[in-house]
């Protein structure tokens, strides 16, 4: 609980303390494209969602910070069948450049906190870490109105199994996400 407070007051203290005229607040949500590096042969990407709030800060004319506070599923999908939900409260905090009038350019580190983990029906929250980290890097298009559209790639590099570290010093897990986004800054 003290992780989920610590997320929302950082995501609050970087939109509070900018000048109004420069901040921007919005939505987003869409489709995530989920699996584990530890992929093996048996496993696909598992389509899920994520969806949340957003915050721009334009420091310049091509440049802007924007934290965004997203509830986002992950895991991933066996051949089996039998899926892994992973579903993390994210920070991400994302530089964006302007490369032109519409398209712009993203990237940022990701905070999350693991809020639930079910193989099938049964949770295995235990046997995940509590904390992900990693970055984003995406491309997106901005339209005259808020409306924007973007495509971001999330490379974990917390293992969310340390537990193994102890037995099995080679094998990592770190989350692999592809978000197809659309969002509006009001």
């Amino acid at each position: 609980m003290k992780n989920k407070v610590l997320i929302v007051a950082v995501f609050f203290g970087i939109t509070i303390t900018t000048k109004a005229q420069d901040l921007k607040f919005g939505i987003k949500g869409g489709l995530n494209l989920a699996t584990l590096s530890d992929n093996g042969s048996g496993l696909n990407f598992r389509p899920a969602f994520h969806f949340g709030i957003v915050s721009e800060y334009r420091i310049s004319d091509n440049f802007s910070i924007q934290p965004e506070l997203l509830y986002s599923s992950q895991g991933q999908k066996y051949h089996g069948g039998l899926v892994l939900k992973l579903n993390y409260l994210n920070l991400p905090i994302m530089a964006n450049y302007l490369v032109s009038e519409n398209i712009f350019i993203e990237a940022g580190p990701q905070f999350g906190v693991l809020l639930s983990a079910k193989e099938g029906n049964e949770s295995i929250k235990d046997t995940y870490r509590d904390i992900d980290f990693g970055f984003n890097l995406g491309l997106g298009y901005k339209f005259e109105g808020g409306l924007s559209f973007n495509a971001r790639y999330y490379f974990g590099i917390a293992n969310l199994h340390d537990w193994l570290d102890e037995f099995i010093s080679d094998q990592t897990t770190r989350n692999k996400v592809l978000q197809l986004s659309i969002g509006y800054l009001f």
